[in-house]
């Protein structure tokens, strides 16, 4: 199995009017995303074992494994990167009633849901992802992790909505702050119609 970069869901200029410049996404999409597509395809080719396996099957068999850290943080990169994407919407930030509805019973609130998100995101000590899963358990809750590291790994449930706090996600934009993108991301790009629909198919 041969991986490759998934397409952006709007046009690289599209997000411009919403703090996220043309600039940013060819840099972040077509640079860094495509990097760790062609070392993961590289590193599979050269590994019998994960020849042919999921992009998912792969992040879990390399977890915590010395020997396929290279592996891991490839394919976790790509992983979270396709997700990202589906984030962002050019009409973005606007929260439907559905998740509205299980934010409030989940969290006490959208704005209390925010106020946890974004301290998770300022929180993630350099670079690294916020998220908001749906738990095993079948409540929401916000995670943070670290470089490549992902839900996927961890089995901790599924994945409904991510912000990229690796700074080539907003040097461009925002320089060294990171609190603004965030701000921004909630407010004007974060797509919540997408983790609405992940939420309605789980």
């Amino acid at each position: 199995m041969t991986f490759s970069l998934p397409s952006l869901p709007f046009s690289p200029g599209a997000l411009a009017a919403r703090g996220m410049c043309q600039e940013t996404l060819e840099l972040h999409h077509g640079k860094h995303h495509q990097a760790y597509v062609t070392a993961l395809n590289g590193l599979v080719d050269k590994n019998d074992v994960l020849k042919g396996k999921s992009l998912e099957d792969i992040i879990r068999l390399a977890h915590g494994r010395d020997d396929l850290a290279p592996v891991f943080n490839n394919a976790g990169q790509h992983w979270n990167h396709s997700l990202f994407w589906n984030s962002l919407s050019p009409e973005g930030g606007g929260v439907p009633g559905s998740l509205e509805k299980k934010l409030t019973a989940d969290f006490g609130g959208v704005d209390k849901f925010k106020e946890q998100f974004k301290a998770a995101a300022l929180g993630q000590f350099g670079s690294g992802w916020a998220w908001l899963i749906l738990g095993t358990e079948g409540r929401l809750k916000i995670t943070k992790t670290g470089n490549a590291g992902t839900p996927v790994a961890t089995r901790e449930g599924k994945a409904l909505l991510v912000i990229d706090v690796w700074e080539h996600a907003y040097y461009v934009d925002f320089r060294n702050r990171r609190a603004d993108f965030v701000d921004n991301f909630l407010a004007k790009l974060a797509n919540f119609e997408f983790a609405a629909a992940q939420l309605a198919a789980a």
